[in-house]
């Protein structure tokens, strides 16, 4: 059994692998409590389609990609802030416009040059044995900006999630508030992306926070459980596409969606059945 454990990290790539995954699957999972409390299950994936133009422009240019895919979400979160705030446009509305604008922008960007050879594949469905050394330090530092920024502004964060104008009333800077979880959420997809790419990178910021809404309606034992499941299905998922040779993001999305159904269960089975 302790081989069995182990045999993963004789590999350099592996260690790095499992290093990312933690990070990524505590930090997504802890923020996509906010995100499934104010009901933004759809910005994830908006926010992580629109970090392809920056990848594309940073491809084009010779740059990093972390800078360019950076910008380019950092931007868009908040250009949708703006838009839903300033011009009185439905929030999904806002999203749905921005992401596909951003995304097509990528699209034509790359339709235009005659060197586009990118291969998208690692940028779609995620490339988490590739990490670099450089790489684990970009996730670790952006892991760290957004934890801190959490702690610091944990009671704005909860009082607005649950009620923003009450929040306000209170004092709070709820518009300030909702840009600042826009941000933090750009930084979090940059980092997921990496780990399970733009097409899964939602589920793993939604999934396990969901899983833990099933268990408990208090906010703390949600955050934590939500970071419990994300972190096993982060780990969990690593070890088994390790030994099934499988794409790693598929692998620990379909094992947080195994761990939602098993919570969903554990949920209905508690219920107490109607008298027909």
């Amino acid at each position: 059994m302790i081989e069995w454990l182990l045999a993963p990290f004789v590999y350099d790539f592996m260690q790095r692998a499992f290093i990312a995954a933690l990070i990524v699957g505590g930090l997504c999972s802890t923020l996509g409590t906010y995100v499934v409390l104010r009901k933004l299950s759809f910005i994830g994936d908006g926010l992580a389609h629109a970090s392809f133009a920056g990848i594309v422009i940073a491809y084009l240019r010779g740059g990093s990609f972390w800078i360019g895919a950076a910008i380019a979400t950092i931007v868009t979160a908040l250009g949708i802030g703006f838009v839903h705030r300033r011009a009185n446009v439905s929030l999904d509305t806002a999203i749905g416009v921005l992401f596909t604008a951003a995304f097509a922008l990528g699209v034509f960007l790359m339709s235009r040059s005659s060197r586009a050879t990118l291969d998208l594949q690692s940028f779609l469905f995620g490339s988490i044995l590739g990490v670099s050394r450089d790489d684990l330090f970009v996730v670790l530092g952006l892991g760290l900006v957004v934890a801190l920024v959490i702690g610091a502004l944990w009671r704005p964060l909860l009082y607005t999630s649950f009620d923003p104008v009450v929040a306000q009333a209170a004092g709070i800077r709820a518009g300030f508030i909702d840009y600042v979880l826009l941000v933090i959420l750009a930084l979090t997809i940059i980092v997921s992306v990496q780990l399970v790419g733009i097409v899964l990178v939602a589920a793993l910021l939604v999934t396990p926070a969901a899983a833990a809404a099933q268990l408990t309606q208090r906010f703390v034992p949600m955050m934590l459980l939500s970071c419990a499941f994300g972190i096993v299905s982060t780990i969990g998922g690593l070890y088994a596409s390790y030994e099934l040779h499988a794409s790693s993001g598929a692998t620990i999305v379909l094992l947080a969606t195994v761990i939602f159904f098993a919570a969903l269960t554990a949920s209905v089975s508690r219920r107490p059945r109607r008298v027909p």
